[in-house]
């Protein structure tokens, strides 16, 4: 089922290992989870906007979304504390890993003019964030039903201890990094 889980068993550690000198297999870093999340300023006006963000993070994911709420009231932005302002997924397992296959294979390349993804999302702990900017690269988004065409962020968290790990880690499942 998930192709990219056997890849890294068979292919990915054992490259990984042998590059970094690691003295143990627990030292090989992987991936921990995938955070999709999709903000909606025009939440406040519209609530059935929320409502079509978790149906299309579903249909992309193939998992419930859930809201995410406004910590802080923000006068300037008619904000509220507890206002559903977007909408997240966590995955993680095989769905994760099928996630990850279907990104980096089928979706990306759709994107107009794509030479890769930037190689400087990395936060310095090893974890890797892709903004993109419109759902519709994803084949199970249909084109006609889209009311608004919106971006999302994609946060790839890893065990690795440094950003050259998480690079080489990607780099070896097959990220599209621009040269």
């Amino acid at each position: 089922m998930a192709r990219l889980k056997t890849v890294y068993n068979s292919e990915v550690a054992p490259a990984l290992m042998k590059k970094f000198e690691y003295k143990s297999p627990m030292q090989i870093p992987r991936l921990d989870k995938i955070v999709l999340n999709i903000g909606a300023g025009d939440a406040k006006e519209n609530a059935k906007v929320i409502d079509t963000i978790i149906a299309d993070l579903t249909l992309i994911t193939g998992q419930k979304a859930v809201p995410t709420y406004a910590k802080k009231s923000v006068a300037n932005f008619k904000l509220r504390a507890g206002q559903k302002i977007g909408a997240k997924v966590t995955l993680r397992g095989d769905r994760m890993y099928e996630f990850i296959d279907r990104l980096f294979n089928l979706s990306l390349p759709r994107v107009r003019d794509f030479k890769g993804i930037n190689p400087n999302g990395f936060d310095g702990r090893g974890n890797y964030s892709l903004g993109l900017k419109e759902q519709l690269i994803f084949p199970e988004i249909e084109y006609d039903k889209v009311e608004k065409i919106r971006g999302m962020d994609i946060v790839f968290v890893t065990t690795a201890k440094t950003d050259e790990e998480a690079r080489e880690l990607l780099t070896l499942m097959g990220a599209p990094f621009a040269k």
